[in-house]
């Protein structure tokens, strides 16, 4: 379905947008996506913090894992209106609520003194994160047109995961070599909000093509004839991102174990080579047709997890490192894959909706299995609960696969 470029004419106060045969500059389609990679430079900034925090604070691992995993109940949460209010609204009016709470998330998290603190800045965080992987990633597509849908995919996924590794970097480096590491990690964090809400708001947007019935706030879903695609893309996505928000949320723990170090710039280092490999997977396989794709991000998620039995079983950093590059390359190419299909398959009006859809697919497992394991390594330690974190992961990934494996669609499977 081709996308409506053009603003609605005869109402007032309402001005043209761009001519229909009037394609909106490059370097827009680029821009498109720094304030997808500005919110999630904020999404795992925290994660070298953590150890501070814990011993300035004093809190448990399954405590760790709790904070973690209320990001994601605020980006579910968030989800469940910020795509069907994307499609109705504009981009502009979900996008811009979304980086002023990330901005109060900066405050809170650089004057946070306890537990309730930090939950209450992870959780607005993962509402402004569920805002922009919905209108965000939406308006990366509306800006680069039908014409460019594959480089849009391409530049909205690569944003998400490149912003989700220079954070934790980020934050580490600047926690060991600067003052009052959490101030600021954070104001330098703000900065760059700040650009982005400078961009949004001259983003060269359409405006809703059509209005989208049904309720505001809903359980997002995708349009009749477009559920395999959606289907096929969390099969593999939902194992991916949750093998990487184990690295975020234990990954500093497992090291501190294995290295017998706290330091927050190795942790910050090994995810984001997590999320850079992520990228660079992303961009090996993008002239791939789906399936291959989708296929790879499975096989990649399943060889991370093994990587992680090997890891604990055989006290092996380099093991670890495998494993959370492994999870990486899972993770983006699961999501490449998912995007791609949506963006090949789902037209304009429901996009946002759409990539809500797969954000809840993904990240419901991504909250509830990390937090399980984090409670059950405080239970029965850490190699355990790992082992059992890791061998549920492998299932899963290995099941993704076999899902993507039995799909005989010409449209999704092999459409290229």
């Amino acid at each position: 379905m081709p996308r409506n470029r053009t603003a609605s004419v005869g109402k007032p106060g309402h001005r043209p947008g761009p001519p229909v045969d009037t394609p909106v500059p490059a370097r827009w389609v680029w821009l498109a996506a720094w304030p997808v990679a500005a919110v999630f430079v904020l999404s795992n900034a925290a994660t070298p913090l953590y150890v501070l925090w814990q011993r300035e604070i004093g809190f448990s691992r399954g405590t760790l894992t709790v904070v973690f995993a209320c990001y994601i109940a605020g980006l579910l949460g968030s989800l469940l209106v910020s795509g069907v209010a994307s499609d109705r609204l504009g981009r502009k009016p979900v996008l811009l609520p979304a980086l002023v709470l990330a901005l109060a998330a900066c405050l809170v998290f650089a004057t946070a003194g306890g537990v309730a603190a930090l939950l209450a800045a992870r959780l607005f965080t993962g509402v402004a994160v569920g805002a922009v992987v919905s209108a965000g990633m939406a308006a990366v597509a509306d800006v680069a047109g039908p014409h460019r849908g594959r480089l849009a995919a391409l530049l909205a996924s690569c944003a998400m995961v490149l912003g989700a590794g220079l954070g934790p970097l980020l934050a580490g480096v600047l926690s060991e070599t600067l003052p009052a590491p959490t101030a600021t990690v954070f104001a330098v964090e703000a900065v760059l909000l700040a650009t982005a809400v400078a961009v949004v708001l001259r983003m060269p947007l359409p405006r809703p093509a059509a209005p989208v019935r049904g309720a505001w706030v809903r359980v997002p879903g995708v349009p009749r004839g477009s559920g395999r695609r959606l289907a096929l893309g969390i099969a593999v996505f939902a194992p991916g991102i949750t093998a990487t928000s184990f690295v975020l949320s234990l990954g500093p723990s497992l090291l501190a174990g294995l290295l017998g170090t706290t330091g927050g710039a190795v942790a910050g280092a090994l995810a984001f080579a997590m999320f850079l490999t992520a990228a660079g997977a992303q961009f090996a396989v993008r002239r791939l047709g789906h399936r291959p794709v989708l296929l790879a991000g499975a096989a990649a998620t399943a060889a991370g997890m093994a990587a992680l039995l090997v890891a604990v079983h055989a006290s092996s950093p380099p093991a670890l490192t495998a494993a959370a590059l492994l999870s990486g390359a899972g993770q983006g190419m699961g999501q490449l894959g998912g995007v791609s299909l949506l963006n090949s398959g789902v037209p304009a009006r429901r996009l946002a909706e759409a990539n809500a859809a797969l954000n809840v697919g993904g990240y419901l497992p991504a909250g509830l299995l990390p937090v399980s394991a984090g409670y059950l390594s405080d239970a029965v330690g850490l190699t355990t609960g790992t082992t059992v974190f890791g061998g549920a992961l492998f299932a899963l990934a290995v099941t993704g696969g076999v899902v993507v494996l039995a799909d005989r669609g010409r449209g999704a499977g092999r459409s290229g």
